[in-house]
């Protein structure tokens, strides 16, 4: 939770490094939160629209979870590119049909640069706050 929780309070934080675990971690955690905010939405819904009635709730609720965190999610995926030496230009990779989620994906689980880049401090060097 330490890590979904920096995340957070870094939100608009995009200078700097985000070492593999806060991505990771927090990336995680979201996915929980998301799946969770599915299930209490639908459940909700259908106890308000009665039985055999199909209840959109869980997907709004869904939907207003991602609004909500696009921010974060942007900042710790621009921070993780930073500390493998990229800029946040290469968020744009992503766009590709097919091929781009799988090279983001690479990106993400390639180990950062050892010692000190453009961008800043090894993350796993410095003691996090």
């Amino acid at each position: 939770m330490h890590w979904y929780l920096t995340v957070l309070k870094k939100y608009a934080v995009l200078d700097g490094r985000a070492r593999p675990m806060e991505y990771w971690m927090f990336t995680l955690l979201d996915t929980l939160f998301a799946i969770l905010a599915i299930v209490v939405g639908t459940m909700i819904g259908s106890m308000i629209g009665g039985p055999g009635e199909i209840s959109f709730l869980g997907f709004w609720l869904l939907l207003a979870y991602m609004f909500i965190l696009l921010m974060p999610k942007l900042s710790v995926t621009v921070r993780r590119l930073h500390d493998t030496g990229r800029s946040a230009l290469w968020l744009f990779v992503g766009l590709i049909p097919l091929v781009g989620s799988l090279i983001i994906l690479v990106l993400m689980v390639l180990e950062g640069e050892p010692g000190e880049n453009e961008y800043g401090p090894n993350p796993i060097a410095v003691p996090s706050v």
